[in-house]
């Protein structure tokens, strides 16, 4: 099953001195492995590596970061997605299980993955299954 990586996942295998980096490194050195990445993962970890408050010495420039994306994604069995379904839809989503705005986002890239066969992978511990019509666990891997 591919998995598409969130931005945070992302952001722990560029620097080796996030604190998830060696769960996002294991995970992504595991034999057979297969990404994805969507619009809006990519903007994600290009906005977040390349502010200036990131980190002790302040974020990368732009180019470097989507040029650390190209290769990776180039190395590895990478698949792009396009951000081809909308929160709009009811079939898709129960906004009742939605607890707030912070969601929104998890909802979005969980919802992706379910209508693409994939897995959402995060180290978020608060995703509501529930929250997407058809989601089970094997849609979402917590590292």
């Amino acid at each position: 099953m591919r998995a598409l990586l969130d931005v945070n996942v992302w952001v722990a295998l560029f620097d080796d001195a996030h604190q998830f980096s060696d769960r996002a490194n294991s995970f992504i050195e595991t034999r057979g492995v297969k990404i994805a990445t969507c619009p809006l993962v990519e903007n994600g970890v290009i906005r977040v590596l390349s502010l200036p408050s990131y980190g002790r010495r302040g974020g990368l420039p732009i180019h470097v970061v989507r040029e650390r994306l190209r290769e990776a994604c180039s190395a590895l069995d990478h698949e792009f997605w396009p951000d081809d379904i909308s929160l709009r839809d009811d079939a898709l989503v129960n906004f009742n299980r939605v607890q707030g705005h912070n969601q929104i986002t998890d909802l979005y890239l969980l919802a992706l993955a379910v209508h693409r066969g994939g897995c959402l992978t995060t180290f978020d511990q608060a995703i509501a299954l529930a929250s997407v019509h058809g989601a089970t666990v094997r849609h979402l891997k917590q590292l």
